[in-house]
């Protein structure tokens, strides 16, 4: 047995996790009822994730209002009925030794747009095939979806209000903690560039302003779930275009949050601005993670491209981030934390009784 950095546990508040190798926020689009109500497939994909190791399952970006869905396919969290059905995927997240998380969100400008799977649909979803007008900080369109109808400030208080119920709601559904997705051109990540947020009142303009809405929705989410619920913020660190959001506002912006009430940051970045070159590459994120918690003095996670133990084990040890997510490398393989615990020599006590004797020897 080996001493790992990806496989020592992490404690904040009240919830520890059984290493670093978590599984982000992974959109499905696979509510076929088009009623927010997880399913069966969504019990299986993620319920893959635990009995495969990872310490930290979150669900996909999950809405925290009809509105606020990407697409009519996504799940969300906002009645009583989706609390009951979640309840179901986070006792066995729980039965298997991983901590349920929940990714809540509004998608603003980008809601009500076709699946991103789906080859011959795109755009904006038409009111005729189930879709609805959006809202955004600014009447300024993402490229090639409707324009957005600006929100009022009487608009903002009630979406921080459904914030706080999801994360209401989100506790009694079981989950261990919180995420309020503020990255990837949603809603957040809206109201926090100055390429989206034109506004001149107290929601726009300086990055005080520009932040209101966010730490307004985190102090929101806090308060309704007490003192021992982690809360995780998401941050996209830059737009990737001149004059936009950049990985020194995020860094000041998530000291602010911190000061909020987050207890820690999942740093990916882009989304906001269509047409942008992103420099794709193993781990091409984690310098931004890296910024943004040496910069802001914050508990960070780092994503991007990350699909090797010993690259991950490099990543945490070496404390440029505190643990790392992995999508599509935990989509092609579920048991990746049971296959890096053994490349990287550490012995686990949670595989699977009934997959014992797979067990590398």
């Amino acid at each position: 047995m080996t001493q790992s950095a990806l496989f020592t546990p992490l404690s904040i508040r009240s919830t520890t996790f059984r290493n670093r190798l978590w599984v982000p926020a992974l959109c499905q689009y696979s509510v076929e009822k088009r009623d927010g109500v997880p399913t069966d497939w969504h019990l299986v994909h993620l319920g893959a994730f635990a009995m495969g190791g990872a310490g930290l399952v979150m669900t996909e970006a999950t809405a925290v209002a009809p509105i606020g869905r990407i697409s009519p396919n996504d799940t969300g969290i906002w009645n009583d009925e989706q609390v009951a059905a979640w309840r179901r995927i986070t006792d066995f997240l729980h039965d298997r030794g991983a901590v349920a998380g929940i990714q809540l969100a509004h998608a603003g400008r980008k809601a009500s747009t076709h699946r991103g799977w789906d080859p011959e649909k795109h755009g904006t979803v038409s009111a005729e095939d189930g879709g609805w007008p959006t809202v955004a900080p600014s009447p300024v369109a993402f490229d090639g979806y409707a324009t957005p109808r600006s929100l009022s400030v009487e608009d903002i208080a009630d979406v921080v209000a459904e914030f706080a119920a999801a994360a209401e709601r989100s506790i009694a559904a079981g989950f261990d903690l919180v995420e309020v997705h503020a990255a990837h051109g949603y809603l957040a990540h809206q109201f926090l560039s100055p390429l989206s947020n034109l506004r001149t009142d107290e929601y726009g303009g300086s990055l005080e302003n520009r932040a209101r809405f966010v730490l307004e929705i985190v102090r929101a989410v806090r308060a309704a779930v007490g003192d021992e619920v982690p809360v995780f913020v998401r941050f996209s660190a830059t737009d990737y275009a001149e004059g936009g959001w950049n990985q020194e506002d995020t860094a000041t912006v998530a000291a602010w949050a911190q000061q909020a009430g987050a207890d820690f940051f999942d740093i990916s970045t882009g989304g906001n601005i269509a047409g942008v070159t992103i420099p794709l590459g193993p781990g091409y994120q984690v310098p931004f993670a890296d910024f943004v918690g040496t910069t802001a003095g914050v508990p960070v996670n780092a994503v991007g491209l990350i699909t090797e133990a010993a690259q991950a084990e490099e990543i945490v040890a070496s404390g440029q981030a505190d643990a790392v997510m992995l999508g599509r490398e935990m989509m092609r393989d579920p048991h990746f934390p049971l296959r890096a615990a053994h490349e990287l020599g550490v012995d686990v006590d949670y595989w699977p009784a009934a997959y014992t004797r797979a067990r590398w020897r």
